[in-house]
C-alpha cells in the first residue's frame, strides 16, 4: 500500500476512535452534570462524526477491493460498530434520552479499539475472497446478520442497565407490550431498601422520574429487540440458502450455525414472554441480558475455535 494511503487509512481509524472517546466524555459529563446540556450535544455530534468516518472507511475498502467489505474480522467489527452508532443516533434523535449515548457509546469505542489497536495489520488488510464468498449473498446475508447483532446487542445492553438500576428492588414494569406500570415492594410503596417514598407523594418528582426512566429503558429494549429478531431470522434463512448453493446443504450444524440458532431461540423466548404478558418485570430483562452474552459468543466466541465452515477470514 502506498505510504500516503496507509497514513490516511490509519488517520481515519484514529479519528473514529477519537470521536467515540470524545462522545463518551461528553455523554458522561452530561449524566454527571445534567445542567451542562452542551455535553450531550458534543457526544451526539462526535458519535455522528465517527459514524461518517466508518462509512468512509468501508466505502473506500469496497471501491478498492471490488466487493462489500465484510470478508474479515476487522471489516465486520467496523460494520458492527457502524450499526451500533447508527442505531444509537436514531434512538437519541427520536427519544431525546441522553442516557442512551452514555450507555451505548463506550461499547462502540471498545469495539473500535479492539479492531484498530489489537488486531495485527495482516488481519486488517483486504484479501482476495475465497471461492465460497464470491457471491451476491455475501452482502445480503452477512450485512443483515451483522446489523441484527448490532440491534440485539443494544436491546440487551439496555436490559442489563434496567437490571442494574432495579437491583435490590421488587419492580414490575409493563412497557409498550402491556401499557402500564406497577412498582411492588414492602407495603407496596417502597422503591428501595432505605426509602419509603410513596407513589402518590407530590412533594417531589424523584420517584416519577425513576419510573419514567425504567419504563423508557424497558420499552426501548423491547422495541429494539423486536426489530433485531426478524433481521436475525432473515439473515439465518439467507445464510441457509447460500450454504446450499456453496456447500450443497442448507444446515451443517457448524458452530456458527448452531450458536445462531441458540441466539434465535433466546430472543424468541424473550419476545414470547413479552407478547403473551405472562412474564413481566425483571424476568424478560434477565432473558435479554442472557442474549447479550449469547450474541457475543455467536459473533466472536466461536471464531476463536478456528473450526467450522465459517472459520476463514476470522481468528485462526
Amino acid at each position: 500500500m502506498d505510504p500516503f494511503l496507509k497514513y490516511l487509512k490509519n488517520s481515519l481509524d484514529n479519528l473514529v476512535f477519537l470521536g467515540l472517546f470524545i462522545g463518551v466524555l461528553g455523554y458522561w459529563i452530561n449524566v454527571a452534570f445534567p445542567s451542562f446540556k452542551i455535553g450531550s450535544k458534543i457526544g451526539f455530534y462526535s458519535v455522528l462524526s465517527s459514524n461518517i468516518f466508518i462509512t468512509t472507511i468501508l466505502t473506500w475498502r469496497w471501491i478498492e477491493s471490488g466487493y462489500f467489505p465484510l470478508s474479515n474480522l476487522y471489516e465486520s467489527l467496523l460494520f458492527f460498530t457502524w450499526g451500533i452508532t447508527f442505531i444509537a443516533l436514531i434512538l437519541e434523535s427520536a427519544t431525546s434520552l441522553n442516557l442512551l449515548g452514555a450507555i451505548i457509546t463506550p461499547l462502540a469505542m471498545f469495539i473500535v479499539g479492539f479492531a484498530t489497536l489489537s488486531l495485527p495489520d495482516g488481519m486488517q488488510k483486504a484479501a482476495p475472497l475465497v471461492p465460497a464468498l464470491k457471491s451476491n449473498w455475501l452482502m445480503m446475508h452477512v450485512s443483515i446478520m451483522m446489523f441484527s447483532y448490532s440491534t440485539l446487542i443494544i436491546g440487551s445492553l439496555l436490559s442489563i442497565v434496567f437490571l442494574i438500576l432495579t437491583r435490590g428492588r421488587q419492580v414490575n414494569l409493563k412497557g409498550s407490550s402491556v401499557g402500564n406500570i406497577n412498582v411492588q415492594g414492602p407495603n407496596m410503596s417502597e422503591i428501595s431498601k432505605d426509602s419509603d417514598l410513596r407513589l402518590h407523594d407530590s412533594r417531589d418528582g424523584i420517584l416519577e422520574k425513576k419510573l419514567n426512566l425504567l419504563e423508557s429503558l424497558d420499552n426501548l429494549s423491547y422495541r429494539i429487540i423486536g426489530l433485531g429478531f426478524p433481521l436475525l431470522t432473515i439473515g439465518i434463512i439467507a445464510g441457509a440458502v447460500w450454504a446450499n448453493e456453496a456447500w450443497g446443504s442448507y444446515w451443517s450444524w457448524d458452530p456458527k450455525e448452531t450458536w445462531a440458532l441458540i441466539t434465535w431461540l433466546v430472543f424468541a423466548a424473550y419476545l414470547h414472554t413479552r407478547i403473551t404478558k405472562s412474564w413481566q418485570g425483571k424476568g424478560p430483562a434477565m432473558l435479554a441480558s442472557l442474549g447479550f452474552i449469547v450474541v457475543w459468543i455467536c459473533y466472536l466466541g466461536v471464531n476463536f475455535l478456528g473450526k467450522g465452515l465459517h472459520s476463514y477470514g476470522w481468528i485462526a
